[in-house]
């Protein structure tokens, strides 16, 4: 998934608002009693103890599924935002209020598939982001309850068969970037400060931790700055709370350059972000898994926590669609996996249930990866990766 809202999507039915609306109504807006302080430290206990035993699963793609619905502009207004100003279709985060029923059947979907980590439905799910649409003062509800939809679809997989499900509140990167100018002539012009993605990123993640998110997800970084100030923002909202949850960061690797699109190697991305003493950094979208190999191998070389993967399913076709099949996608994540380069593996844009369960069937038995010991060394990055050897 990239940070520019899907305009593509459709209604599902194609039979009006009236159909929609009486979606919206009928569909159970989840409200569950997120554990808190002690809770929430054992949720985290516990994720790092299944970790140790074998590799964790992440669900595939949210957009993918909702372009399946086929949700016009009334589906996507539902009753609540009917009359608002500004077109709201492809605004799929906004679902979480208007039909949160259909995002609750994805996350289902998933976990039938066999995930144990959920992705909520909150890639969007702040003020800058959410600006487009004229939503800015409804990111935090919307991220609060799309956390609360992944958390309840995990808690009742849970209680089901007994197996450990957790939700992980997602951050996306927002359609700005703090490091580059989108003025040629102005190279030193920003449209959005550091302090303004901090604030953001704290609103957003507020909302995450209201909802009852297991762990938060920092992802498809694009801008290491951007994640920086996302990192700033979720440990200051971490003091405010009074706990901590497990962070997981993920970059994107744009092209087969092997750099993010502000110009970071691998390497000089894990360096850039270590401080921040994450569960688990990884990659995921832009590439497909053929292509993220090399890339991958030189993660899980310098990395000395766990490393998490989640790619497209392929490279998009000339309609912007994904072909690669699940059994594709699974033959490159259990090769990771046997390589011993994997802790958590899952989905990008255009992966589905169907890719899930055949990539959970491939892995099975399968061990994690060894985490290697830090040893202390002088460690600096630009856009390249430096160490000062003894």
């Amino acid at each position: 998934m990239f940070p520019s809202p899907q305009s593509d999507a459709e209604r599902r039915r194609g039979e009006g608002a009236g159909a929609a609306r009486a979606s919206s109504a009928s569909a159970p807006h989840p409200n569950p009693s997120p554990p808190r302080g002690e809770g929430l430290k054992a949720r985290a206990r516990l994720l790092a103890e299944v970790a140790r035993e074998r590799i964790l699963l992440l669900d595939g793609a949210m957009g993918t599924e909702i372009q399946k619905r086929k949700f016009d502009e009334a589906a996507f207004r539902g009753a609540r935002f009917r009359d608002h100003a500004r077109d709201l279709r492809g605004n799929n985060d906004l679902l979480n209020l208007t039909q949160p029923g259909a995002i609750r059947a994805i996350h289902d979907s998933y976990l039938g598939a066999g995930a144990d980590i959920l992705k909520a439905n909150t890639f969007n799910s702040n003020a800058i982001a959410q600006a487009d649409y004229g939503l800015e003062a409804e990111a935090r509800e919307i991220a609060r309850a799309g956390t609360a939809l992944a958390r309840a679809a995990a808690e009742d997989a849970q209680h089901r068969d007994g197996r450990p499900r957790f939700a992980a509140g997602v951050l996306g990167p927002t359609n700005k970037t703090a490091s580059i100018s989108p003025k040629v002539a102005d190279p030193g012009y920003r449209e959005v400060s550091f302090d303004g993605f901090v604030e953001c990123y704290a609103d957003a993640a507020r909302g995450l931790i209201e909802g009852g998110a297991d762990l938060l997800m920092i992802e498809t970084i694009f801008d290491t700055l951007n994640a920086k100030a996302a990192i700033f923002a979720v440990e200051q909202v971490f003091d405010e709370v009074g706990f901590r949850l497990p962070l997981m960061i993920s970059g994107t690797i744009t092209d087969l350059s092997g750099r993010t699109l502000s110009g970071q190697t691998v390497e000089a991305f894990f360096t850039s972000v270590r401080h921040a003493d994450p569960f688990a950094v990884g990659l995921n979208c832009a590439l497909g898994a053929a292509e993220m190999r090399a890339f991958l191998l030189d993660l899980a070389r310098v990395a000395d926590t766990r490393v998490s993967v989640h790619p497209n399913a392929g490279l998009p076709n000339a309609f912007g669609g994904y072909d690669e099949t699940p059994e594709t996608t699974a033959h490159h994540l259990s090769e990771w996996a046997k390589a011993g380069l994997v802790n958590i593996v899952g989905g990008c844009c255009g992966t589905t249930p169907a890719h899930i369960a055949t990539v959970a069937a491939a892995i099975r038995g399968l061990v994690p990866r060894a985490l290697p010991e830090s040893q202390p060394r002088l460690r600096l990055s630009g856009l390249e990766a430096f160490e000062l050897a003894r």
